[in-house]
């Protein structure tokens, strides 16, 4: 049994199959998912797992090179805005519709119990060496 890092053994064997530039969707509760890619959910109950817990367990074990998040989280959702500016000073800002779009070609989806709108980041992975 491990005893560190990520537990759930779907969400770890799903990052094991990640490689370079593969996108990563971190979304709230409400977030349309779409068909094709692999999805972990990992909500429970409202606000459980948070956006905030789950992405920062997904950044203590990827590297990540870039990572787009809606526009709109500025205004509705200033908490989750200062959280992503935080973790990615590069953050790429794009319509929500257009993130939509975007998070149909993701390798992986993981959505969390976030009940705040906005809560929703696509990464894309990077290498190590």
């Amino acid at each position: 049994m491990k005893k560190a890092g990520i537990l759930n053994r779907h969400l770890a064997g799903a990052l094991a199959e990640l490689g370079h530039g593969d996108g990563v969707l971190v979304c709230d509760a409400g977030m349309p998912i779409p068909g094709g890619p692999r999805v972990v959910d990992l909500a429970f109950r409202a606000g459980v797992p948070s956006f905030a817990e789950v992405l920062d367990g997904l950044l203590a074990e990827l590297v990540v090179e870039g990572a787009i998040a809606a526009t709109e989280v500025r205004r509705a959702n200033p908490a989750a805005a200062t959280l992503l500016d935080g973790r990615f000073p590069d953050l790429d800002l794009v319509s929500h519709e257009r993130l939509k779009e975007l998070s149909g070609g993701a390798r992986l989806v993981v959505r969390t119990g976030e009940a705040s709108p906005y809560a929703n980041v696509l990464l894309r992975c990077g290498v190590f060496f």
